[in-house]
């Protein structure tokens, strides 16, 4: 079992271009451990967190519903935004700067065999992050991601989370808003989910901007806890 993380920031990076790499990384895990069963071997099976910043983009997960996109072809355009429908679990959501997106390919047979588990410790490194900054945040009953004001009037969404699992490997991940424009998520019902609001860790603050250095040096911290996981 390889509990070695490879931590790579690959800072503001096209979102087509970054899920074609999610998928190469993917795709040599599953090959690998495919010919570990094949031929009887033992080696070992590589781990990734990739952070990145994307620019304006709205992504729908294949179970989503295309008219939570409130915005046709040339209002997106006019947005300097773009459009993708993927292959995570999730509705549609919204990646942007000023937001921190991490992508963990990871072997979870190097951790435990539970895609639950899985999700709720990812959960879990944002709500013990954001409690750095003096945050109470959690998760709301049947909706993936992290909240703040949950069980409120004013319940809002604060990280967002969609994966794909084959064969134990994992793809896709969280988006952490940080310094985000909220305005773009207007464009959109968020995780399809209506009547919730969206948040953004500088708004909470009430400051400009927050260091996002700072956000994924906690983040990294918590996972490497929660995950009995060692970064290089």
């Amino acid at each position: 079992m390889n509990k070695k993380i490879q931590l790579q920031d690959l800072g503001n990076k096209d979102y087509k271009s970054t899920w074609e790499y999610q998928e190469d990384l993917f795709k040599d895990i599953v090959d690998l451990k495919i010919r570990n069963r094949r031929e009887e071997l033992d080696l070992p099976t590589p781990n990734y967190l990739l952070f990145v910043e994307h620019p304006h983009v709205y992504t729908l997960g294949k179970s989503g519903d295309f008219e939570n996109l409130l915005l046709n072809e040339k209002q997106l355009e006019a947005k300097g935004a773009t459009f993708y429908k993927i292959n995570r679990g999730g509705d549609i959501t919204y990646h942007g700067p000023g937001q921190i997106v991490g992508y963990p390919i990871l072997d979870l047979e190097n951790f435990f065999t539970d895609i639950h588990k899985y999700l709720r410790l990812l959960e879990e490194s944002i709500i013990l992050t954001l409690a750095e900054y003096g945050l109470e945040s959690g998760r709301s009953e049947g909706e993936t991601g992290v909240w703040l004001g949950v069980g409120t009037p004013f319940a809002r969404k604060i990280c967002a989370m969609g994966v794909r699992a084959s064969r134990w490997v994992t793809m896709h991940g969280f988006a952490l808003n940080v310094n985000v424009d909220l305005g773009y998520f207007d464009n959109i019902i968020p995780c399809g989910i209506r009547g919730k609001g969206v948040t953004s860790l500088n708004v909470e603050l009430g400051v400009e901007k927050v260091d996002e250095e700072e956000v994924k040096s906690k983040i990294v911290k918590h996972f490497t806890e929660l995950f009995e996981a060692e970064f290089v």
